[in-house]
């Protein structure tokens, strides 16, 4: 399985600790944009509905790892591989590149493993469910 997808960003200030390096947790928000820019470019979402009802993404395991220091005005293309889709859950690998000193380099690598589950509006419980085919589809149809 060899789904990609890559998105560019520039490092904002706000984004940013007192030394000008960006935070750590941005890095997890810009995996988190990746994939629904990914999934929204197959005309899918991380929060759908079919005929069993209503279905989305909790994340299970999210990992990364930081290479290089991305700094303020830096831009960085964050891209996604699906690395493995199982029955029940989707992972995604993300390197995060930079141009450094005329020299394009990978500042950092992570992964993000989401569970599908179902969603009851009545209590707010989650339960987990098979992938639907309309997903697994649209994903495959990507590589």
């Amino acid at each position: 399985m060899a789904s990609e997808y890559t998105i560019t960003r520039r490092v904002e200030f706000s984004e940013t600790d007192l030394a000008g390096i960006m935070h750590f947790t941005n890095y997890y928000r810009w995996m988190e944009i990746c994939e629904h820019e990914f999934l929204r470019s197959v005309g899918l979402s991380v929060d759908m509905e079919d005929e069993n009802g209503r279905f989305g993404w909790p994340r299970v395991k999210a990992t990364c790892r930081f290479k290089r220091p991305l700094r303020f005005e830096e831009e960085v293309e964050i891209r996604l591989i699906v690395t493995e889709m199982r029955d029940r859950s989707i992972t995604y690998a993300f390197q995060f590149w930079k141009t450094e000193n005329g020299e394009r380099v990978k500042a950092a690598v992570g992964e993000a493993v989401a569970a599908c589950v179902s969603f009851d509006q009545a209590s707010g419980s989650m339960a987990p469910i098979m992938i639907p085919e309309v997903f697994t589809s649209k994903v495959q149809q990507k590589s």
